[in-house]
């Protein structure tokens, strides 16, 4: 069996080495046809656009994304060409939360921000904006919920409108996949009508996809005071973001927000569970990320402990004063784990 891998998908290797006799491993940018043309399998990220233009004519059989989010995954060409294919919901909703936990930590330490007091509005509840929900209720903030398809199905909880997260917020935060047809589309829902909407200035956290936030938009917010600031993980046309939106923003980062070496586990897990699930090969030991350096939270306790082991502001100024280099630092990404 051949696997082709992105190499930037880190711990998977050895397992992936033990159940195939070839495996290849390449940028996920630079995957192309003649890479897939005999393989087996192709583990990507959201670098590599699996459609008809890689697969058509090759040998694939089984595509894994190692990411929650799928909308580089071409379900109706997957579906015709009878490839199965899976995505990972869920590996990184852990270590999402732990990056709005430590802006939440930020806002209150530097910034004064009593958050007892404070709204949060939460934009898509699923795995992700379930976690953040979580975190924000622990330092006694109200949450508000926007999510019309789980409000649809009958899911438990309290939801709101859209139009009730712009009017009421402190802050928004979005955790939502990116969809563009349908009966609700996220594409720019963070239009320039909902920064119009706005009833407080709420700070904008956009941890989904770039283009849940139309980035023109957000700009002209922050310029007219419409917002009071903004953190962006994600961006439009990545890895070629808004120069004058990244100065802009308090904090900007590479598309990192999930990238902890305990999601990053996580997915290789689910990914390797589905190989073996497809081609019926008995399941390897589960994946284990490094462990921090010893003594790395010797004396940090509470929000202290927190920070230490993930601060924003350090991924911001890396990206800030490089920006060119947003895929590489997204590529090279440090050890950060979700505990000590």
């Amino acid at each position: 069996m051949k696997i082709v891998i992105d190499d930037k998908i880190p711990y998977i290797r050895e397992t992936a080495e033990r159940l195939a006799d070839c495996v290849v491993y390449k940028k996920g940018t630079e995957i192309g046809p003649a890479d897939v043309r005999d393989a087996d399998a192709l583990i990507v990220r959201t670098r590599t656009r699996c459609d008809a233009a890689l697969l058509e004519g090759s040998s694939v059989r089984f595509v894994a994304t190692a990411t929650i989010g799928f909308d580089h995954v071409d379900a109706d060409y997957m579906r015709r060409a009878g490839i199965e294919w899976m995505s990972c919901p869920g590996c990184n909703a852990a270590s999402v939360a732990q990056y709005v936990r430590s802006v939440l930590l930020l806002l209150r330490r530097d910034r004064g921000a009593r958050l007892g007091g404070m709204t949060i509005g939460i934009v898509g509840c699923g795995h992700v904006g379930s976690r953040v929900k979580a975190v924000a209720e622990e330092y006694g903030m109200r949450t508000l919920v926007c999510d019309p398809p789980r409000q649809e199905r009958g899911d438990g909880g309290t939801f709101v409108s859209l139009a009730d997260i712009a009017r009421e917020s402190d802050i928004v935060t979005f955790h939502t996949p990116l969809t563009a047809g349908g009966p609700h589309p996220t594409r720019h829902m963070a239009s320039a009508e909902f920064f119009d909407s706005l009833g407080r200035r709420p700070l904008i956290i956009n941890t989904s996809r770039g283009e849940v936030v139309d980035n023109g938009a957000l700009l002209d917010a922050l310029i007219y005071n419409k917002v009071a600031d903004a953190v962006i993980d994600t961006w439009e046309g990545e890895p070629h973001v808004s120069l004058p939106l990244l100065r802009r923003a308090w904090i900007a980062t590479p598309h990192i927000a999930g990238y902890s070496a305990d999601g990053k586990a996580n997915a290789d897990n689910m990914v390797i569970a589905g190989l073996c699930r497809h081609f019926g090969l008995p399941l390897p030991p589960p994946i284990v990320p490094p462990e921090l350096p010893q003594g790395f939270a010797d004396g940090y306790a509470g929000d202290d402990l927190y920070l230490r082991l993930y601060n924003p502001l350090d991924d911001s100024a890396r990206l800030k004063a490089a920006p060119e280099r947003f895929e590489e630092l997204r590529g090279n990404y440090p050890l950060r784990r979700e505990k000590a």
